[in-house]
Formats: C-alpha cells, structure tokens, sequence
C-alpha cells in the first residue's frame, strides 16, 4: 500500500466530506455535518482563507484519510481515515503532519476534542502519541487532549 501526503486543497472537500461517514467510529454523514455548520461551502472557505489547513492521505487517486486544525486556535479539528487503512500507520503520519504544521505557526500547546471511553479506538491512539487529558469537557462531552510539540 503506497500513500501520498500532502496539503489539502479546496477540491478536497467534497471526498472528505463523503469520507466522514465512511469511518469506523465518529462518522458523520453529510446531513449531520450540515447540522454542525460544516458544509462544502464553508470548509472550502476555511480552506482558502487558511483559518483550516489540513492534509490528506492518498492511495490509488482516493483520499483515504485527512487531519485537519483550525489555525487560529491550534485545534485538531478532525481526524478521519477509512477502516481498511487504519493500524497502518496513516493515521499517525497525517496527525504528525498537523502537528510539525502548527508547531512552524508558532504554537506551544495543540488541544482536540476525544471521546473518554477507554474502549474507542481514539482514546487510546491520541495517549499512546503522547497528547494527555486536561480534565475538561467540550460541548459534545469529549474529553479535552493537549499536547505540547517539541522544539
């Protein structure tokens, strides 16, 4: 299996917005991200005017996974992969890649959203690369993560 990284573009939005209800925990279709006000339009704008930057994974000209963060508050927005790609390292690789992207902005401290049950499969994931809980909650009762990038 051979995957290329790189920047997300515009043009992206449309397969990772599919993509989100194709994940294995956590999938959103199309009609509850509009719930959130997550559209194309407006990831596509966040995308544009950089307040979202992300990277996306790709396998055989599919976008198989992608992280993106708000770069204005150093906020791992969204993590998601398709199951057949997980426990394969890409996962980690475009997280890392979000990571070394806003510790260049200058960020100290990145934070995410996870879910508190031991038994997703995040909860694990996020601990094990070394981002710790906070003890607070967000609005959609997942746990706060923080992690704090090398120099």
């Amino acid at each position: 299996m051979e995957v290329e990284y790189r920047t997300a573009t515009p043009d992206d939005t449309a397969e990772c917005i599919a993509l989100r209800g194709k994940t294995r925990e956590n999938a959103f279709s199309i009609e509850q991200l509009e719930e959130l006000g997550i559209t194309l339009e407006s990831w596509q704008a966040g995308i544009s005017n950089g307040s979202l930057r992300g990277y996306v994974g790709v396998s055989e000209e599919k976008i198989i996974g992608y992280c993106f963060g708000d770069s204005e508050t150093g906020e791992i927005v969204v993590l998601a992969l398709l199951p057949e790609y997980e426990n394969k390292g890409v996962g980690k690789a475009l997280l890392n890649q979000m990571v070394e992207s806003f510790s260049s902005l200058g960020f100290e401290r990145l934070f995410l959203g996870c879910s508190s049950d031991p038994k997703a499969r995040s909860y694990g994931f996020y601990r094990h690369l070394g981002w710790r809980s906070t003890g607070l909650f967000d609005d959609a009762d997942d746990e706060i993560l923080e992690y704090f990038p090398k120099k």
